[in-house]
C-alpha cells in the first residue's frame, strides 16, 4: 500500500500498516519533512516496544519497512490500497488523486475530513474503487477508521476496506457523504463552541478542557484536541461545513486571528497551549 502525505496523518498511517506487515511506500516530496517522517517512524515504534505495544519484529517493519518516493507518479503499478493524506484543498487532493489513479491501484482512498468523496471521485476513472478512509490522530493510538462511502463505491471496495480496517487493529463505521460525514461535524461543533467561549472570557483554556474531560469523560479536551489536528485544518474545515451546513460551523474570530499570526497548534510550538518544550502542555 501507500501514502501520499508525509505529514501527521501520513506517518501515522504509514505506521500502523506497516505494524501489521504491509510493505508501505510514503510519497512526500519535501527532504526535511521526509527525514522528520522516518525519526517520527523509528521514535514511535521504539516508544512501543518499550511500552510493551509491538514486538521486536514489528520495530523493523515499521523502521526498515517504510520506503519513501518524491511524486505519486513514482509509485508501483497495481498496488492493493492507496491512500491520500494531503492537506484540505479541494484542487490539491484532486490533482493528487488523478495521479494516483494512473498507477491503476485497486482502491484509492481520501483521508479527508470534511471534503465530498463524490466531489473527488470525479479524479479517478472507475469511482467505485473510490471511498473516504478518515483516520483519526494519532492514529497508533485512536481505534477507529470513518469510512465514507461515495454514490457510487462498489459493495466490494467497501469490504476490502474494512477489512484492511481490521486488520490494523481499527474498527470501522460507514457513513455516507454528506458535509462533514459523522465525526467532523461532532467534533468540530464542541471545538469552536470552546473557543468562543475562551474568546468570550467564560473561562480559561485549561478550565474548559478540564470540564469535559472530568465532567464528560472525554479523554482530551477540544481546545488541545485542536491544537494536536491543527487550527489550519480546524480553519479550513470550518470554512467549508459553515458554507454547506450554516452558521454554526462559522469559525470564530479567535481561531482566524491564531491561523493568521502562525500559532497553529502543536506543530507551531503555540496553539490554545505552549508546546514549545516537552510536546505536551
Amino acid at each position: 500500500m501507500a501514502v501520499v502525505g508525509g505529514g501527521t496523518m501520513g506517518v501515522g498511517i504509514a505506521y500502523v500498516f506497516a505494524a501489521a506487515g504491509w510493505q508501505v511506500t510514503v510519497v512526500e516530496p519535501d527532504e526535511v519533512r521526509a527525514q522528520g517522517l522516518q525519526v517520527t517512524l523509528v521514535e514511535t515504534a521504539q516508544s512501543g516496544v518499550q511500552r510493551g505495544k509491538l514486538t521486536q519484529l514489528q520495530l523493523q517493519q515499521i523502521s526498515h519497512g517504510v520506503q519513501r518516493v518524491r511524486r505519486a507518479g513514482d509509485l508501483p503499478t497495481g498496488l492493493h490500497l492507496v491512500i491520500e493524506t494531503v492537506p484540505e484543498r479541494m484542487a490539491l487532493k484532486r490533482q493528487v488523486l488523478a495521479e494516483i489513479d494512473s498507477r491503476h491501484p485497486a482502491i484509492v482512498a481520501s483521508n479527508t475530513s470534511a471534503l465530498s468523496i463524490d466531489d473527488l471521485a470525479g479524479c479517478v476513472l472507475d469511482p467505485s474503487r473510490f471511498l473516504g478512509m478518515h483516520f483519526f490522530n494519532p492514529v497508533w493510538s485512536l481505534p477507529m477508521v470513518e469510512l465514507i462511502r461515495g454514490a457510487a463505491t462498489s459493495e466490494a471496495t467497501l469490504a476490502a476496506a474494512q477489512q484492511y480496517c481490521a486488520g490494523i487493529g481499527k474498527t470501522s463505521i460507514t457513513v455516507r457523504d454528506v458535509p462533514g460525514f459523522a465525526t467532523s461535524r461532532l467534533d468540530l461543533i464542541a471545538s469552536l463552541e470552546a473557543m468562543r467561549m475562551l474568546q468570550d472570557g467564560v473561562a480559561s483554556a485549561e478550565d474548559i478542557d478540564r470540564a469535559m474531560v472530568l465532567a464528560y469523560r472525554h479523554p482530551m479536551g477540544p481546545l488541545r484536541l485542536s491544537d494536536i489536528v491543527g487550527l489550519d485544518v480546524r480553519l479550513d474545515i470550518a470554512r467549508h461545513l459553515s458554507t454547506t451546513l450554516g452558521d454554526r460551523y462559522t469559525p470564530p474570530p479567535i481561531l482566524e486571528a491564531m491561523v493568521a499570526r502562525g500559532d497553529l497548534g502543536r506543530k507551531s510550538g503555540k496553539g490554545f497551549f505552549d508546546w514549545s518544550q516537552a510536546g505536551t502542555p
